[in-house]
Parts: structure tokens; C-alpha cells; sequence
């Protein structure tokens, strides 16, 4: 197990070079030099050349690539060209944000998909099956940004049942402990405050779980049909044993493993997909931030807030590959 662990450790390390090469090429081939943006109207090119050079910018590529990953390799993003504030002490602070609405993204993605997963595997071939597969399909094909819009219409604009953005009302604020709205709601016992949190985490959470639970129905319908075919399974039902006991304790729990690790990878999935959403519905974290860099030409800001994502995205893949390995000992002695 350690030496599959070392083995898929090392696999990752080339991964985010790779990242970190492409994020940074493309935002030195594709974004406009910051100098005109920060100079404003005052901007002319001798002032924007001599800002140009104190950013660095000046340099020759492979200087300013060497300085990067040097940084990188220090954790440090550098400081957003507009706030003048360290990068990752701004990532720390939104980064809280995007966990928590990934988090409850996948709690609701995971309980759809494998209800609706189970019940069209049970039930093959019925209304309910074919109902199921085909919201899967339109699940999947739904993007996000989309969906977030119809929602913002039809739950907040028409019906006033939800806040259209931000991520809570500063009437019932929770008051700071972890950085996690919700548990710092739950550790202070305020349940104003908890609930004004679920309305406002809610309709984005929706919007970026749709396309989870689509994906997570249809593998675990996949792993149910082939788990049920068992001859355990035929053996419990010949016991006498209630079906819902069979698809419950036996079933689904033998079926678990492939859809464990479907579900991990669509959380490091969501944490890198919630960048529209996050714009979409004012939400203060690590999509927003990296959107506003974008849009500023902030190089240090995409930088570091694509790295970030793209380091958790790899550290959950590698974790799911090693529980993959560990509930599945086949998997690490191929």
C-alpha cells in the first residue's frame, strides 16, 4: 500500500507542473498588459512602460517563468496588482467559501444521484427507470450558469423564496470562528444565523450539483445492476430475507466503491466548476476572486487561484485513488 501511495504521489507532481505551465503561459500570451488598466486614463507609453518594467513584465519569458515557479515553490502567489494585498492571505479568506458551497453541492448531488441510481436499478426497464436516465442526460447536458439563471428567476425574482446572491444576510451575520458560515453558525448555536446561511447556500448549491447527481445516478444505477446479478445476492433473496434489506445491507454497500470514488472526484470537480456559479450568484470565494483577476488582468490573482484549485482537485483525486485501492486491494498490486 505505501508503495502504491508513493506511486501515485509522484504521478501528481508532473500534473501540476503541467498546470502551473499552462496557467502561466496563457495569461502572459492571452491577458493585456496591467500597466494601461492600472494607469487608467493617465496611461501613456512611456508611463506604461515604466510600469510595465517595475512589475517585471519587461523581462524575458523564461526569467519571469523561472521566478513563478520559484514563488510557487515557496507558497507564495505574489500580490494582486489592484488590492496590493498577498494573494494567498485573500485565497485564504474566500477559500472557505468555495469549500462549503462544494461540500453541500455534493451532499446534495450524492443523495439524489444514489437514490434515483438505486431505484432505477431495482426497478429496470420501468417508467421510473427511464424517468431516471433521461433526467440523468438532461442533468448532465444542463450547464451550470444556465441553470443558475432559471433558478435566480424562478425562486427568487417570481417567487421571493430565495436571496438572489451573497452568502448571507448581514441582519442574522454568524459570528467568525472557522471561516465555514455554517459551522460557525452551528459551534455558536445560532440558529437565526444557520438558517439565513441555507437560504442563501442553497439555489447555488442546486445550480452546480445538478450535473453531480446525473453522473452519480448513472454510475451508481451502473454498479447496482451489476452487483444485483450476484449470487449472494440471489442467495439472500433465497433466505427469505426482505428486499429492502437485501438491496440495502448487501447490495448497495458491495456497490459502494465505485460510486465513493465517483463521488470524490466530483468534489474536486465542483471546487474548479463553481467559477461561473460563484459570479453568477455574488458569491464571495475562490471563483470570484479568480474572475475578477480575469477580468483586471491581475496576473498574480488568476495565478494563484488556479494553482489553488487545480492543487485541491489533484490531492482529491489522489485521495480517492487511494481509498479506491484500499477497499479494493486489486487495484494497487496491478
Amino acid at each position: 500500500m505505501l508503495k502504491y501511495i508513493v506511486k501515485r504521489t509522484l504521478l501528481a507532481i508532473p500534473v501540476m507542473f503541467g498546470i502551473l505551465t499552462i496557467v502561466f503561459m496563457l495569461m502572459r500570451v492571452f491577458a493585456p498588459n496591467p500597466a494601461y488598466l492600472l494607469l487608467g486614463q493617465e496611461a501613456t507609453g512611456e508611463r506604461a512602460a515604466e510600469l510595465t518594467a517595475y512589475l517585471g513584465l519587461d523581462q524575458p519569458i523564461i526569467v519571469q517563468y523561472g521566478k513563478f515557479l520559484l514563488q510557487c515553490l515557496q507558497g507564495d502567489f505574489g500580490r494582486s496588482l489592484f488590492t496590493k494585498q498577498p494573494v494567498i492571505s485573500e485565497l485564504a479568506l474566500r477559500l472557505p467559501a468555495t469549500i462549503e458551497l462544494a461540500l453541500m453541492a455534493v451532499i446534495i448531488s450524492s443523495f439524489i444521484g444514489i437514490v434515483l441510481g438505486v431505484i432505477s436499478a431495482v426497478k429496470q426497464y420501468s417508467i421510473l427507470d427511464y424517468i431516471s436516465q433521461l433526467g440523468g442526460l438532461i442533468g448532465v447536458s444542463l450547464p451550470s450558469f444556465w441553470l443558475g439563471l432559471m433558478l435566480i428567476i424562478a425562486f427568487a425574482v417570481s417567487l421571493g423564496w430565495l436571496p438572489v446572491s451573497g452568502r448571507f444576510s448581514f441582519d442574522y451575520r454568524p459570528v467568525h470562528v472557522t471561516g465555514f458560515m455554517i459551522l460557525d453558525s452551528i459551534l455558536t448555536g445560532d440558529w437565526a444565523a444557520l438558517r439565513s446561511c441555507f437560504r442563501y447556500i442553497l439555489l447555488p448549491s442546486i445550480s452546480i450539483g445538478i450535473s453531480s447527481a446525473a453522473t452519480i445516478m448513472r454510475y451508481t444505477r451502473s454498479a447496482m445492476l451489476e452487483t444485483i446479478r450476484q449470487d449472494y445476492i440471489r442467495t439472500a433473496r433465497a433466505k427469505g430475507l426482505r428486499e429492502i434489506r437485501v438491496i440495502d445491507k448487501h447490495a448497495l454497500k458491495n456497490a459502494m466503491i465505485p460510486i465513493v470514488t465517483v463521488i470524490g472526484m466530483q468534489f474536486g470537480g465542483l471546487l474548479g466548476g463553481a467559477v461561473l456559479t460563484e459570479t453568477i450568484f455574488a458569491w464571495p470565494g475562490v471563483g470570484t476572486y479568480i474572475v475578477n483577476g480575469i477580468n483586471n488582468s491581475d496576473f498574480a490573482v488568476v495565478q494563484g487561484g488556479c494553482v489553488l484549485v487545480a492543487l485541491i482537485a489533484v490531492c482529491m483525486n489522489l485521495i480517492v485513488d487511494i481509498l479506491y485501492a484500499y477497499l479494493d486491494p486489486r487495484i494497487r498490486y496491478s
